[in-house]
Parts: structure tokens; sequence; C-alpha cells
């Protein structure tokens, strides 16, 4: 975990700004670091890092159009050196991935400490503000953490719960599950409709807004998530329909608008917990993936049969992103299971 001191630096650096620009990955993890941190400032404006998994110095033009006068990254696995150096302003970095090394960036990882292996970009950031704890716990959970405010959470919103206390149980058999997908769905489709879901959020008090359509916001929310749900459910229903004996489930659907890879690994894998799995969505002429295991490692393996294609990936211990392109899937998968000793 981040030392109080270093919990403290980035209040100090989220407190004296004018008008901050937050960058942040398009999962929950990413979405409510940055709905903390907005929520917190009440000002500036987000951006989620959805076509690459970096950032680079294509999307340095938005800091002077939004005449911003400091930069958060948050959650995002690559802040590419070209997108610190191409920027005016102090860029600060808070991340779980890696870390890697880079020059003129306020950069806050607890990786950096050998004994922490998954503090979510969530925790880090409730950790700072204090706030909104119904936000800081769908964002724990949808990374696989379970808080040390779990109790506290328990007192308050109970209900939430439906009785469950396993990371698994309450991501996939809670009303906390229910929030996870619904923030997730958020972050799907054509950009205006996200950033206007993100609007909306920002502006949401409590999470019965959104539960129990309390609100004009809330209900705004929940119909997002009950049209989104309903592609999503016909997908995880085709992929079970493909599970078969083999102990690499590998599943992949073509669609141009709307990713649910990591959704449908996370939910394949809880059901299937035995099993490597591999989600590809097939986009123009690439295959992108979102891989998960239980128990096995996954980047070294990944490296490995990535080498000699046209391709790339990484990310945490037990849950990757990778990306080939379509004509090399096949030998990609083939690779994985030898690497695998499947």
């Amino acid at each position: 975990m981040l030392t109080t001191k270093q919990l403290q630096q980035i209040k100090d650096e989220l407190d004296n700004c004018q008008n901050p620009l937050f960058f942040f990955d398009d999962d929950p993890d990413g979405l409510c670091a940055f709905l903390l941190l907005y929520r917190y400032k009440k000002e500036g404006h987000g951006f989620v890092v959805k076509t690459h998994p970096k950032l680079d110095a294509r999307s340095a033009p938005k800091i002077e159009s939004y005449d911003a006068d400091k930069v958060f990254v948050l959650d995002v696995a690559n802040l590419e050196q070209d997108f610190i150096d191409a920027s005016k302003v102090p860029v600060v970095w808070i991340d779980h991935h890696g870390p890697y090394e880079r020059n003129n960036v306020r950069y806050f990882n607890p990786r950096l400490n050998k004994k922490d292996v998954n503090i979510p970009t969530t925790y880090m950031c409730y950790s700072v503000v204090k706030q909104d704890l119904w936000i800081a716990m769908t964002g724990c959970i949808a990374d696989y953490y379970m808080p040390d405010f779990f109790d506290e959470f328990k007192e308050k919103y109970s209900d939430l719960l439906n009785g469950k206390k396993s990371i698994g149980d309450l991501y996939f058999n809670s009303k906390v599950g229910t929030l996870i997908k619904t923030l997730s769905f958020c972050l799907k489709g054509k950009t205006s409709e996200v950033m206007k879901c993100m609007k909306v959020l920002t502006r949401i008090k409590s999470p019965y807004e959104i539960l129990n359509q309390e609100t004009a916001q809330g209900k705004f929310i929940y119909k997002r998530y009950e049209k989104i749900n309903k592609l999503y459910e016909n997908l995880l229903d085709d992929a079970i329909k493909n599970v078969g004996k083999e102990k690499m489930l590998v599943y992949t659907y073509a669609d141009d608008k709307m990713s649910f890879t990591g959704d449908l690994a996370n939910e394949l894998l809880n059901k299937f917990p035995d099993k490597i799995i591999i989600v590809g969505r097939k986009k123009d002429e690439d295959v992108r993936m979102s891989i998960r295991s239980r128990g096995i490692v996954i980047p070294q393996i990944l490296e490995k049969s990535l080498s000699g294609l046209e391709g790339y990936g990484g990310g945490h211990e037990y849950a990757c992103g990778a990306n080939v392109k379509q004509e090399d899937f096949n030998e990609f998968i083939k690779k994985m299971k030898a690497n695998l000793g499947f």
C-alpha cells in the first residue's frame, strides 16, 4: 500500500490545481478512481482511455484544449514517455500495473513495494479522499480486492451485500455486483454516450438512485444497464454453450461497437475456475482478448506465445489483455496451449 506520506502527496496534488484533466482506464476500477477524485475536487474533465491500452502523445493536445493545469492518469497500464514529454503541465500517475520507469512524472504505485501485489487504483484514491464509500467498494470488488473498509460498508449498506462475503459472490450474486456491471456498461458504446454517462455519474449521490431508480439520473443509468445487459447475457449464454472438457476455454465474437471481453472473461472464470479463459473480440483485422486464470501466472506465458506474431499484451498475474491479428489467432492459441503444457 502507499504510505501515509504518499497519500498526502496525492491529496496535495489534487488540492493544488484549479482545472485538472483526468485520464482513466476503461474498466470499473479506472472509472471509480476517476469518480472519487472528481467528486472530491468538483472541478476538471475526464476522458476514458478506450482505443489503445496506453496513453501516448496522441492524447496530449487535450491538455491544452481544456486549459488544464495538471493531469491525473488513473489505472492506465502504459503511460508512454512521449505523452509526459508533450505535456506542459505536471503529470500525476496513480496505478497498480508494472511498475515502469518514466521520467518527469509524479508516480504512485504500490508495486514499487515488492510486498504488494494488487492494490486497486480505486482503493488508493479512496484512501486519499475518504468519501463515496459505495463507489470505493464497487471499484475494489470489481478488481477482485477485499478492502479493509468492508465492515464499514456492511454497516451502512448491508442490503447491497445480499448476505455475501466472498469476492466472487459479491461480484456476481449481490447488488454490489449489479453496480459493477452498471458502471462497466456505462463505458460501452459511442464516446458521446460514455461521456454523458460519466457526467450523470458525477452527480449521483447514492447507489439507491441507480438500483431503485429513485431519480431521473438514476433511471437514466439503470435503463442503459438493462439495455446493454441484454446483449451481454446473449453472449454469455453463447459462450457457456461452447464449454467443453478442454482446460482452456476459448470464446470469440464479432462486434464493432462494444467490448465485453473483460466482463465475459471474469464471469466465465467464476463459473469455470479450473480453466484458462480467453475471450476475444474480432474487430477490423484484430482479435482483442481478455485472458484470465485462477492460479496460473499469465504474463510470461503470454509473452512467449506472442513471440513471432504481430501482437502485444500484458497485465496482472492472473488477468491480462492481448491483441493479435485474426490470421494469427489460431497460431496464438496453439502456442498458448503448448506453453501451458496443455
